[in-house]
């Protein structure tokens, strides 16, 4: 594994604790019972009560939502998209925490059927010309199955202690004590996450994240942003590669293709790691053992973006 990969592993098992966590101590929700919001253990009143009371105009409610959530809101939103202007879809791969849920099923599928998910048309090679030998045993089967119902479990407790007390949540659940409300929340959303995660995770990364499209329609505006670069005076040597890069991505797009036809490249840099496995092997045999593939930005990234090729 690169150090990119070491990376991506600190940086995403840090923000998917951050975001089981945050309720927990009280660093971000909204409290449905006392219509506060609750941001770095201070809890801020929105005028919810104060207007059901009349003490307060809806104007003056709206302005409290405008100064609280929506400027601050915007200003992320803001300081996000110049980012992604820039770098891509960081968050996507470096953050996200469906992301790592994608990860987590796709490698547990391909153990277990030889394909990543259920709609794939061919199964993958045992051996990779990258180094990767995974051979499909039906076993693994029972292993996802229950890691996906484990995840969607997970997934369901945080969203509502986003809305709940974390503290009645937890305390309700291991005492076995839960209102039928919290216990219906969590049946259903655990059952919609286990359907998603199961059958259409792939499919929600490319149409379903309003927050993937965003940063996505802003990456492709910039044709100089940091892509993916192919070398095309050395595209013969993918002829006898098996495709390495392409299995590496763990949405299922083409590296070497067009920035329009990688349209939600999560800069994972996965299918980078896998070029430059394929081409040490081959430097052992005489090659010259560097990737194809590479991260590149500015007037370089134009040969991605459109299409115009390097003189040599």
């Amino acid at each position: 594994m690169l150090a990119p990969q070491k990376l991506r592993q600190i940086t995403r098992i840090s923000f998917f604790l951050l975001y089981l966590l945050a309720p927990v101590f009280d660093l971000l929700r909204f409290d449905l019972e006392t219509h506060k919001f609750i941001f770095m253990q201070q809890h801020i009143d929105l005028g919810i009560d104060a207007f059901r009371l009349q003490q307060i105009s809806a104007i003056q409610m709206l302005f409290n939502f405008a100064e609280i959530i929506f400027f601050p809101v915007i200003s992320i939103i803001i300081i996000g998209g110049i980012i992604t202007w820039k770098w891509g879809l960081i968050y996507c791969g470096w953050f996200c925490p469906h992301e790592s849920v994608v990860e987590i099923v796709n490698n547990l599928m391909r153990r277990a059927s030889g394909k990543f998910s259920f709609w794939d048309r061919k199964i993958q090679p045992e051996q990779q010309q990258d180094g990767t030998h995974i051979k499909p045993n039906k076993a693994w089967w029972i292993i996802t199955a229950l890691v996906i119902l484990l995840l969607g479990f997970i997934w369901a407790i945080a969203l509502l202690t986003y809305l709940v007390s974390p503290k009645e949540i937890y305390g309700n659940l291991f005492s076995a004590n839960l209102s039928i409300i919290q216990l219906a929340f969590l049946i259903i959303a655990t059952s919609v996450f286990v359907l998603e995660f199961t059958f259409a995770r792939h499919l929600f990364c490319r149409f379903g994240c309003s927050l993937g499209l965003f940063q996505s329609l802003i990456w492709m505006l910039n044709k100089k942003a940091m892509v993916v670069g192919f070398d095309h005076s050395r595209a013969k040597q993918c002829k006898s590669c098996d495709q390495s890069c392409e299995i590496a991505c763990p949405i299922q797009l083409k590296p070497r293709g067009a920035k329009r036809k990688m349209y939600f490249c999560s800069q994972c840099m996965r299918c980078i790691e896998a070029c430059t496995a394929v081409q040490q092997n081959i430097s052992k045999t005489g090659g010259m053992g560097i990737s194809l593939l590479q991260m590149q930005q500015g007037e370089k990234a134009l040969t991605k973006s459109v299409g115009i090729k390097k003189k040599h």
